[in-house]
């Protein structure tokens, strides 16, 4: 017998994809031949119950009715039906089986809090602040950590290990927050609409992943009030702000562990009379504590201890509230997979007590729908906790369809993460393609291969056959960045051309006048079109084609359609797609296309795209 069920169409499970709290969800099951019983099992992850919902008959099939529960919850679900004969058969996610060999679909149940609907209409600019803009080179004297300040702009950064082996990130180009304020007009011509700036706060590396001073931004950045004239140009211009919160664990050589004695006050590291000593855990105290991977330059913190949390979110004045206070619009949540639940909760509180349209973004590299983390299943996307996540999922799939994959791997990737995912959240993704911690997305795209040693790493620059190839699987990509829902996300000098391996070469700074002009004038197309095209921004999403190197997309608003029609294959690709109006145009060259009979033939090119409007 065969029995049927697609949780992704509508005639078998209604609606689609997550519920909000309460809802009720409409089951269909087809078969093809008549059944004695059928039962949808539900079990739900957080409250440990289980339940057997019946089915009745009806038409060719059976159907019920599932009451989502009152409180956010992951459910799982499958179905068993019993034949005339008495025998039982399970239908799960891998087909039909017995018991042991069912796999069950997932159900995302939330709670329909406000999500800020800013964020992921627009164009988002994520900056490095040490190497994207400098006025002047500075004196790191006096400054936290052995800084080495590089006196030509264009030199590669550090990256040899000392005698101990490590990477200590001590060089800096002396990129400053006057800097980024000198080029929003270059980021107001890209049509940003958030700046997402790499930590800002003090500390003695270059990246400021291992904070020293939660209340004080890195001297060789600015100042407070250059942070304060940061956000009120950019408001100006129509920019929110962005800022990094790296919560779990800070430097050891910070003002509350100063394990290097540079701060005057006692540090954890120094005294159990610290004040911030119950921020660590000590096993025992001195010598050993809970660092972030091992790494003792990071110790982790206690989340858990009143002193930290009252520091940075329970108090009125508290890290998170205090920079919301100074103009920055949002946090993006450093290692989101290691701070607890609860924590994150408060700090949504927080912010939204503070400013009640800030956004909250977690960094998570996979579905963070059903992540576990800590043998934890995490619940960033009920409503409670972040508004969106990092789209890391993304990246990996438009990655691998730009470099020879099936678009239809694609589509299934992202279509589960549709289901999974809240509609708000989904529409709130950070969806990237490079980032501060993946190499130069050029560089991936057009390298042939990647030299085994890091001195030739370091050095490598794409031939002319490469950089050709590089080119034009980065506008592809950018098509579909700019075409999918969520925030496209650029890393800066992605759209320049910059090139680099993995961290910290993917980390040069941006080549003011130096820059690729075609690929610029490109990306400042895509952002007009965004900007202008509500469908784009907001829009609903359907795959009209997922077939190897062929990824049409199209995104409808009430009033509006947008198509995406993409070739990543090598050779050209002959499509027809459905199209309503006589006439398309493709936004991007101004050619236009006549529809017959309520088709639309296109022959796109190798490695290119249109973008139908």
């Amino acid at each position: 017998m065969s029995i049927w069920f697609d949780s992704r169409d509508l005639r078998y499970k209604d609606p689609f994809g997550a519920v909000s709290c309460g809802a009720e969800v409409r089951f269909a099951l087809g078969a093809d031949e008549p059944l004695e019983e059928c039962c949808l099992l539900v079990r739900q992850e957080f409250a440990g119950l289980e339940q057997e919902v019946p089915l009745s008959p009806s038409g060719d099939g059976w159907c019920g009715v599932l009451p989502a529960p009152t409180e956010p919850e992951l459910i799982w679900y499958a179905f068993r039906v019993r034949r005339p004969d008495g025998s039982l058969l399970w239908l799960g996610r891998n087909g039909c089986g017995g018991e042991a060999d069912r796999q069950r679909w997932q159900l995302t149940v939330y709670e329909p809090t406000h999500t800020p609907d800013w964020f992921g209409r627009g164009v988002t600019y994520q900056i490095f602040p040490d190497r994207f803009c400098r006025l002047a080179v500075p004196d790191g004297h006096g400054m936290v950590g052995q800084r080495l300040v590089h006196q030509r702009w264009d030199d590669t950064p550090q990256w040899r290990p000392d005698k101990a082996g490590e990477i200590r990130n001590n060089d800096y180009f002396g990129g400053s927050l006057l800097g980024i304020i000198s080029k929003l007009d270059y980021l107001q011509s890209l049509s940003v609409s958030t700046l997402y700036l790499c930590p800002i706060f003090e500390a003695d590396s270059n990246h400021r992943y291992n904070t020293a001073d939660y209340r004080r931004i890195d001297p060789m950045l600015g100042t407070e009030e250059d942070f304060r004239q940061l956000c009120r140009e950019a408001h100006r211009r129509g920019i929110r702000v962005l800022l990094d919160g790296v919560f779990n664990h800070t430097g050891s050589n910070s003002r509350y562990f100063n394990a290097e004695g540079f701060y005057p006050e006692l540090g954890a590291a120094q005294s159990q009379d610290s004040l911030y000593f119950d921020w660590y855990s000590f096993h025992p105290w001195p010598t050993d504590y809970d660092a972030w991977w091992g790494v003792r330059t990071l110790p982790a913190v206690n989340e858990e201890a009143p002193t930290y949390r009252d520091f940075i979110v329970r108090s009125q004045d508290s890290v998170v509230r205090h920079w919301l206070q100074q103009g920055a619009d949002g946090w993006r949540l450093d290692v989101a997979d290691e701070l607890p639940d609860d924590f994150i909760a408060e700090i949504r509180q927080a912010m939204e007590a503070e400013k009640p349209d800030s956004f909250l973004l977690g960094e998570v590299w996979e579905d963070g729908s059903n992540k576990i983390a800590y043998s934890h299943r995490r619940r960033y996307l009920l409503g409670r906790e972040t508004h969106g996540l990092m789209n890391y999922p993304f990246r990996t799939a438009a990655l691998a369809w730009l470099r020879g994959g099936d678009a239809s791997d694609f589509r299934r990737d992202m279509e589960e993460i549709w289901e999974n995912y809240p509609p708000a959240a989904f529409h709130s993704g950070l969806n990237i393609l490079g980032t501060h911690d993946t190499p130069r997305l050029l560089t991936m795209l057009g390298a042939a291969r990647t030299p085994e040693s890091k001195d030739d790493r370091a050095t490598y620059r794409l031939s002319p056959e490469e950089l050709d190839m590089g080119l034009a699987r980065l506008r592809l990509g950018a098509l579909l960045l700019y075409s999918f829902p969520g925030s496209p996300t650029v890393f800066y000098g992605d759209e320049a051309g910059v090139q680099g391996f993995e961290d910290p070469l993917n980390r040069g700074t941006y080549p003011w006048g130096r820059e690729d002009p075609a690929l610029l004038a490109y990306f400042r197309q895509l952002g007009v079109l965004r900007k202008q095209r509500v469908s784009l921004q907001c829009g609903d999403i359907g795959y009209l084609y997922a077939v190897g190197g062929g990824l049409v997309l199209r995104r409808q608003s009430e009033d509006e359609v947008t198509v995406a029609a993409m070739n990543a294959g090598v050779q050209p690709l002959e499509l027809s797609i459905p199209w309503s109006g006589a006439l398309a145009k493709d936004a991007l060259t101004g050619q236009q296309f006549f529809a017959r009979n309520g088709m639309l033939r296109l022959t796109l090119p190798p490695v290119g795209g249109v973008l139908l409007v």
